[in-house]
């Protein structure tokens, strides 16, 4: 049997799987020393594959949130992690490892699990979305991801909104600057009838559609996949959503748009492992 190391690179957590026939087999997660210099973090990633590693494993994919040159595998300026400025990871960890590795951005391995193995599999044009401490985006075109030249198709969530632009209305931070609470906090009292928190999940349902009609503008897909830390409360802000998008000009793109929510915790990791040719 063939297998795949998948990695998610974060700033909080590096997560690891081994990966076969698009099935986990077995998984870790550590905490990342984002706040160390770049070898340090790169120490502890390599620890990890060792731990992962066998004579079974034919491939590495790694998934990281920064602007990557997937084509040599260089990592610019990771999120969260300030020492990683520019990282040849891909010469680093092949050289290390004997082994392909192919790196692309985090986004983009979630919208590559969702279309390959996830809620995506029945389209051929669709958007993956996080939407977590930022927003982030994977595009699939025809089938096939599409990362632009620098991996940065797809960076819906820095477009300008509003007097900043769409991440700080559709992001967790959303909840702290405009109501003082956190998405966890809104999301538990709105499930318990909350009004207020209701009323919230209103709010950022609104911006969320706006956001979304964007997506639509810009992409024209069948169907959008959320995932991230505030996917699980979509049905609280549903209705906003759609309420927002109802003034789209085009209702027949809006008619045949499916919004569906991730149903996997591990996509992203299933994603990577595809990065890597069989």
């Amino acid at each position: 049997m063939k297998i795949k190391l998948a990695i998610d690179l974060g700033g909080t957590n590096i997560r690891i799987g081994q990966v076969a026939n698009g099935i986990i087999l077995n998984k870790q997660s550590v905490s990342c020393p984002a706040q160390k210099d770049e070898a340090e973090v790169l120490a502890q990633l390599c620890l990890l594959i060792r731990e992962m590693n066998s004579d079974a494993v034919t491939g590495i994919g790694i998934g990281v949130p920064s602007v990557v040159d997937s084509e040599r595998g260089i990592v610019y300026n990771a999120a969260n992690i300030a020492s990683w400025k520019e990282v040849h990871l891909k010469d680093i960890l092949q050289k290390e490892f004997r082994l392909p590795v192919a790196v692309n951005n985090d986004s983009n391995c979630f919208a590559l699990g969702e279309h390959l193995f996830g809620e995506g599999t029945s389209y051929k044009d669709m958007v993956g979305i996080t939407l977590g401490t930022g927003v982030g985006a994977g595009i699939v075109v025809d089938g096939k991801l599409y990362c632009g030249r620098n991996t940065g198709a797809g960076e819906v969530g820095s477009l300008p909104y509003l007097d900043a632009d769409y991440e700080q209305y559709c992001s967790s931070g959303f909840f702290v600057k405009h109501h003082r609470t956190t998405a966890k906090e809104a999301a538990e009292s709105a499930r318990k009838g909350d009004a207020r928190a209701l009323a919230i999940w209103h709010d950022f349902g609104r911006h969320l559609g706006q956001l979304f009609k964007a997506v639509l503008f810009a992409y024209d897909p069948e169907a959008i996949v959320i995932g991230g830390g505030i996917a699980a409360a979509y049905p609280l802000c549903e209705s906003a959503v759609r309420e927002a998008m109802s003034d789209f000009p085009y209702p027949a793109m809006l008619q045949r748009l499916h919004i569906r929510t991730t149903r996997q915790a591990d996509i992203s990791l299933l994603g990577a492992s595809a990065l890597v040719d069989d």
